[in-house]
């Protein structure tokens, strides 16, 4: 077997061991793949950006903004229900009810902006404020955004409020605590709209 033999084959094994089959022999992509750089379990919410394509169909292809209302307007189809759910639903949601338009769509979905994850850390904080933050923050994460505490907060009186479904939900949390490793399960993961309150 000839030296450049032997590394041909080595490459290809190489290319089928690390799973880089599409790039090295060249396969196409699956049709209807989501693109995002959000988070696949991503909720959408208002303000969020999205990118909509049907391939083959430029006419079919504008970005859009979820509303207040949670609504996209898509050509064909009219109104979709973005908010709350991920990307895949939506492109689902979508390339579903083009079938009466369009055989077989072939629809993307791609998120270009993540507008709508906005928490509020106000109170004895160095930078109080409004934070758009584009991934999943908990308490701590939040606390950093905001600079830390000032010397005069009360670390342990924290408290984190949240309105969902006209209720208002109040976490109490701990900083001494969680600094100590104790309780970390009050270190919650905010949600969109949460306000995390230093006294």
């Amino acid at each position: 077997m000839t030296l450049s033999l032997r590394i041909g084959l080595l490459c290809l094994f190489a290319c089928l061991m690390l799973g880089l089959e599409s790039g090295c022999l060249g396969t196409t992509p699956v049709q209807g793949a989501v693109e995002t750089g959000a988070e696949p379990t991503y909720l959408l919410g208002p303000e969020d950006v999205l990118k909509i394509s049907v391939w083959k169909d430029e006419q079919l292809t504008q970005e859009t903004v979820v509303r207040p209302d949670g609504m996209i307007t898509f050509p064909l189809i009219g109104e979709v229900t973005a908010a709350g759910r991920t990307v895949e639903e939506v492109r689902s949601d979508i390339a579903k009810r083009l079938v009466k338009f369009i055989p077989t769509p072939n629809v993307t979905v791609t998120v270009l902006k993540v507008l709508s994850y906005r928490i509020y850390v106000l109170g004895r904080v160095n930078k109080p404020g409004e934070f758009l933050v584009g991934h999943h923050t908990d308490v701590l994460q939040a606390l950093s955004l905001a600079g830390g505490l000032t010397p005069y907060a009360s670390e342990n009186d924290i408290k984190i409020m949240r309105r969902g479904g006209g209720d208002q939900q109040v976490f109490r949390f701990r900083y001494g605590d969680v600094q100590k490793g104790k309780d970390l399960k009050q270190n919650l993961l905010l949600q969109r709209g949460d306000v995390v309150m230093v006294p």
